[in-house]
């Protein structure tokens, strides 16, 4: 194991490497708890090179085997280890910053903590760690290669590949599906299934198709009703506009809202700022 130990403080870059390294594991010391790991938020690309690790995630159990790579972001309820009579060998990078985190997320919403990648991207990702290891000295040199890493995974999940074709039908029938049922819970997993694919699959046809992952264009399409519906229903109360774009809890709205138009909705209907919605 080599952890990278970098300058804190004054070097407050969007992407920066925490630790990376190889292991091989057979004991059951071995578990690590996202809940237990500090409050600063960071994540964890654990690539499996051969045998099997164990991860709770979100009350569900995988088998990590070889080929599989694990994603977590840390606070999180989710549980990675080793069980008896088990042997794991892996490498990982945990990197944390602002574009990490959000590259990491827009990865998770799509695919699931569990993801199978292409080799060439297994490869560009090993390769990273061992720059890392042989030449990640400074904040700016360790900060590119964890910026590379986290552009590979991005590619692999969103990226065009040769052989992928979009399926203009079955991204035509979940966007009608999405449109018709703003008011109600859209996971991606029921968005996947709808469209007969994979969740992975789906998931990088779909941003191919609309340019953004499919949770980002449900939340998209929720405030642009919100924001029609604000605008020309005024009869209509902030809880009552909350329900039809999808939203339980009106102050939850109002927050998701807020960050979304830069006001919040009772501001938004009583300064016209719906001239510019689309």
């Amino acid at each position: 194991m080599r952890t990278v130990s970098l300058p804190r403080g004054r070097h407050r870059l969007h992407t920066m490497p925490t630790s990376t390294g190889y292991e091989i594991r057979t004991d059951q010391s071995y578990v690590w708890d996202g809940r237990k790991r500090g409050q600063t938020p960071f994540t964890v690309l654990q690539h499996t090179v051969s045998g099997v690790g164990r991860l709770r995630y979100e009350r569900r159990d995988y088998r990590l085997t070889a080929g599989e790579t694990m994603l977590v972001l840390v606070p999180h309820s989710h549980r990675y280890s080793v069980e008896a009579g088990d042997r794991w060998e892996f490498f990982w990078i945990s990197m944390n910053g602002q574009e990490a985190l959000r590259i990491h997320r827009s990865i998770l919403s799509a695919t699931g903590p569990v993801l199978r990648l292409r080799p060439e991207t297994i490869e560009h990702l090993a390769d990273c760690s061992l720059r890392l290891i042989d030449g990640g000295e400074t904040p700016g040199a360790a900060s590119a290669i964890a910026y590379e890493a986290a552009m590979a995974l991005y590619d692999d999940v969103f990226g065009p590949h040769g052989d992928s074709r979009v399926d203009g039908g079955a991204i035509q029938r979940v966007v009608d599906h999405i449109l018709a049922n703003l008011d109600r819970p859209l996971p991606v997993q029921q968005l996947a299934e709808i469209s007969g694919l994979s969740r992975a699959h789906f998931s990088r046809l779909f941003t191919a198709s609309e340019g953004m992952p499919p949770a980002e264009f449900v939340l998209q399409e929720r405030m642009r009703r919100a924001a029609r519906l604000l605008a020309g229903q005024p009869e209509l109360s902030i809880k009552a506009v909350a329900v039809l774009a999808g939203f339980d809890d009106p102050n939850y709205f109002a927050k998701v809202y807020r960050r979304f138009f830069g006001t919040s909705p009772t501001e938004f209907r009583t300064t016209g700022m719906y001239a510019s919605t689309g």
